[in-house]
This record gives structure tokens, sequence and C-alpha cells, in this order.
């Protein structure tokens, strides 16, 4: 839809181009061309964002955001485990 915006700013601009054309319809034709543009790209921004939307079932559910969370806290103890290995002097914290 955004891109009939497009088609009919072009034609009130060559409309307006036109030698015979009154000043003041010139100008009316103008501002509406410009109108019809800024609404041609709010659509077009608009339709390009919901487009790259996910949806809700893709978010993660609570098991899998706790099997996260645990595989975390067990990397997290692996690395520490590590460095108190190779630095037996050191007082962790």
């Amino acid at each position: 839809m955004h891109w009939l915006y497009l088609v009919v700013a072009i034609v009130f601009l060559g409309i307006a181009s036109r030698a015979n054309t009154p000043f003041w319809l010139a100008v009316l034709l103008v501002l509406g061309s410009l109108g019809l543009i800024i609404g041609w790209m709010l659509g077009w921004m608009s339709a390009r964002v919901s487009g790259a939307t996910r949806d809700d079932v893709q978010l993660l559910s609570p098991e899998e955001m706790r099997q996260l969370r645990e595989q975390a806290e067990a990397r997290k103890a692996a690395a520490e485990a590590a460095a108190a290995a190779a630095n037996p002097d050191e007082p962790t914290g």
C-alpha cells in the first residue's frame, strides 16, 4: 500500500512540472508530493521493522532459561577451579 504513495507523489511532481500549471497549483502539488513521499518512507520503514520482529513462540521458555543459567554457572565454576589449580598460592574469593 505504501508504494502507491510513491507513485502518486511522482505523478504530482509530473503534473507540477508542466509549463501551463498555475503557480498556486504547482505549490500545492509539490507540498502534496512531499507529504506523500514522507508517508511512503514511514510505511516502508514500518514494513521493514515489522518484517524483522520475532514471534513470541521463538522466545525462550522458563525451562530453557534455567538450563542456560545452569550451563553458565557450570562454566563459571569450571573457570574458577582452573584458575585456582593454576595459582594455588592466591586466595579465592
